[in-house]
Parts: structure tokens; C-alpha cells; sequence
């Protein structure tokens, strides 16, 4: 029986690359969207043409019912998992100063809550296969100031504590918790930053390794932490920015 993973936010950019990667190496694979159902097919499309099974479910993971409905049909349709990806990610930019409740909530939900309660529901089915692997997707804003981020650098802080807490209280049912922290990557989306273009010509000009971060670093790095190699790395997040976050 193929291994089963679970990507959220799969219809598109780093979600979309992480699935078809993982089909690419012999995994089922369970593409999640919340909008574009038209994007989530084509993501489908493309891992089954790689022999590999695609089931597409529509659930907004900042809903805890939608969470359990999902893994629900996760486990009717393929009675297992082993990887979860927790990469959907959303959010409302603007300074601290103009934040509404509303704003908060929304980006609290999908970020973060999210994590805790698709980790609960991933640890069953994992449990019954003798463990699995769970990879959050975070960003440079959980550690540092970026203009107009704060609902989502502190989303991401949040993913990376509970990733902490996670790696430790599941590491007896023998899953593994980490997290990948990107640098910019001009991604869908990047387009809705209202200082995109800062943030790029910062990283092209900033950037150490002379480059800036694509998509294909972070999934390689997602990768390695699925992989045996990674095996006694624990609760981390792992920084794959080239090196710009070693300057001011």
C-alpha cells in the first residue's frame, strides 16, 4: 500500500510543488484548497499522471468541523496517513495600529489553530501505521519585523512554538515535528504584499548565496526533514533563506 500525504494549501505555489514532490516519490497524496477548485484539479491532474492517487477536499482548516470532515475522508477513502504538511497560509496586511478583531481571528485561525487541531486528527491515522512526519511552511516575519505582517509573523511564531510542543508530546507515537522558514519567494502569494516589490529587490540585492530562495529550496528542505537523515531532528525550524537573515 503507497504511503499517504496530506498537503494544505495545495492548489498553488510552494503547496502545489511539496505535492507533486512527494507523488514523485510514490505518495498518495490529499490536495487541500479553500478557493480555487479549478487550481486544486489541475494539482490533482498532475499527480495522477505520475501513477499516483489524488484526492481533492475543499475545507477551510481555520474551521475545526471543516478539519474533521477532512480527515474524515481521509480516512474512509485511504485509512492512513503519514505525512502532513501544514502549509495553507493566510492573512491581513497591514500595521499593528489598523488591525481589527476580525483580521486577528482570521489569521490566527488558518495559521496557527489550524496546526494544533490537523495535528491531532494526522496523530491518529499516524498512530495506526507506526508514525509519520509533520512539516509546518513558516516565514522570516515569525522572528523578525516586516512591514505589514504582524497578524502573520505572529501566526508564524505561534506555528513554530507549537511545533516545538508537538515534537516533543508526539515523538513517543514516533512522529516527527519540524518546521521550513522561507525566505521571499516571488509566489502568487507574494502579490497580494503591498510592498511586494521592496520585498523582492531587498532579497535579490540581500541575499548572501547571491540568489534569492525559489521554491524548489524549500521543498528540497522539506525533503530531507521526511527522510531518514532527519530523523533525530526534532521540534526545529529550519531556515532556508540564503542567508538574509544574518543581516540587518
Amino acid at each position: 500500500m503507497n504511503k499517504v500525504a496530506l498537503v494544505t494549501g495545495s492548489s498553488r505555489g510552494v503547496g502545489r510543488a511539496l505535492a507533486i514532490a512527494l507523488a514523485e516519490r510514490g505518495y498518495d497524496i490529499i490536495v487541500n484548497y479553500a478557493r480555487s477548485k479549478s487550481a486544486a484539479l489541475e494539482t490533482a491532474q498532475e499527480i495522477e499522471k505520475l501513477g499516483q492517487k489524488a484526492l481533492v477536499i475543499k475545507a477551510n482548516v481555520g474551521d475545526v468541523a471543516k478539519i474533521k470532515a477532512m480527515f474524515a475522508q481521509i480516512k474512509e477513502s485511504f485509512g492512513r496517513l503519514d505525512v502532513f504538511i501544514n502549509n495553507a497560509a493566510s492573512g491581513v496586511l497591514r500595521p499593528a495600529m489598523e488591525l481589527e478583531e476580525s483580521h486577528w481571528d482570521w489569521t490566527m485561525n488558518i495559521n496557527s489553530k489550524a496546526l494544533l487541531f490537523c495535528a491531532q486528527e494526522a496523530a491518529k491515522l499516524m498512530d495506526k501505521n507506526g508514525g509519520g512526519n509533520i512539516v509546518s511552511i513558516s516565514s522570516l516575519g515569525s522572528i523578525r519585523y516586516l512591514d505589514n505582517y504582524t497578524t502573520v509573523g505572529v501566526s508564524k511564531a505561534a506555528v513554530e512554538a507549537l511545533t516545538r510542543y508537538l515534537a516533543v508530546e508526539l515523538a513517543e507515537k514516533n512522529i516527527i515535528v519540524n518546521a521550513v522558514s522561507g525566505g521571499a519567494i516571488d509566489t502568487d502569494a507574494l502579490k497580494h504584499f503591498p510592498n511586494r516589490e521592496a520585498l523582492l529587490a531587498d532579497a535579490r540585492a540581500k541575499t548572501p548565496a547571491g540568489r534569492m530562495v525559489e521554491i524548489d529550496d524549500l521543498v528540497k528542505a522539506v525533503l530531507f526533514l521526511l527522510s531518514e537523515n532527519a530523523f533525530m531532528i526534532r521540534g526545529q525550524t529550519i531556515i532556508v533563506d540564503g542567508g538574509r537573515s544574518l543581516l540587518v
